[in-house]
């Protein structure tokens, strides 16, 4: 904790990081504004093939080296929230086989692309191999699908449950943020400490193990708190009459 506290910086990285958290949940918000539920489900998906991509990458934030794909998770994690508050926990246990059956099917087309063999004239297929390989020998998407599913249905399945049996503790509008902070600080726990073992054992050191198991959930930490306000906004804006469900948008009653 002092190593931390002793190195910590700010700069670009931390700009960039921040606008991009911020930029995440803005579009998320929106797409509910405007979307309704499927706003919000769409971005399952999408958050959760780009967290599996981004996670492969390591930088430096506030002066501790970690891995990309907090945020893109977080966003899973507001979804969820959100979902729990407002729509209850059928909705919200929906995000986690759409979760799962996107990681699996996204390994499976990727490496049937792979199988094709590339043109001689190909400068792609040895970096797309790097990424999205089969080889569980090393990080590849193989092993960092492995580990997402197991982190993602597991800390996913808690987050509903904890939201709903907290809310039946803490029922008010102003208790929002007792409800989302608690589950998702809980759940982000149990994402973190499977994910970090299963995905990046015997490729990194104990020691770097657990700097990134550290200094990842300090920042999925920060990452849940930051989303409060956002959860406040969706069930205002729910509460006010203004969300529009696809349907309702499709049929030109925005």
């Amino acid at each position: 904790m002092l190593n931390f506290l002793n190195g910590f910086q700010f700069g670009v990285n931390e700009l960039i990081w921040l606008g991009y958290l911020l930029f995440n949940y803005t579009v998320i918000l929106l797409a509910y504004r405007y979307w309704g539920k499927v706003g919000l489900l769409l971005f399952v998906p999408l958050s959760v093939v780009l967290a599996n991509i981004q996670v492969l990458k390591m930088l430096t934030l506030f002066g501790v080296d970690t891995t990309m794909g907090n945020i893109a998770i977080g966003g899973v994690f507001l979804v969820s929230d959100i979902l729990s508050e407002i729509e209850g926990k059928k909705y919200a246990r929906k995000l986690v086989s759409i979760g799962f059956i996107t990681m699996i099917f996204t390994t499976i087309v990727m490496n049937l692309a792979l199988a094709v063999k590339p043109a001689t004239s190909d400068t792609f297929q040895t970096h797309l191999m790097a990424i999205f390989g089969m080889e569980i020998t090393k990080l590849s998407v193989i092993r960092i699908t492995v580990a997402s599913l197991a982190a993602f249905v597991v800390s996913q399945l808690f987050d509903v449950w904890a939201y709903q049996i907290i809310r039946k503790w803490k029922p008010n509008f102003k208790d929002i943020w007792i409800r989302n902070n608690l589950s998702t600080v809980v759940g982000q726990i149990i994402d973190n400490s499977l994910f970090t073992i299963l995905a990046f054992a015997g490729v990194y050191g104990i020691k770097e193990l657990f700097v990134i198991a550290f200094s990842t959930y300090f920042l999925e930490l920060f990452i849940s708190v930051m989303d409060t306000p956002f959860v406040y906004i969706a069930t205002l804006w729910k509460k006010q009459g203004k969300i529009k469900e696809l349907e309702e948008s499709i049929n030109g009653k925005v």
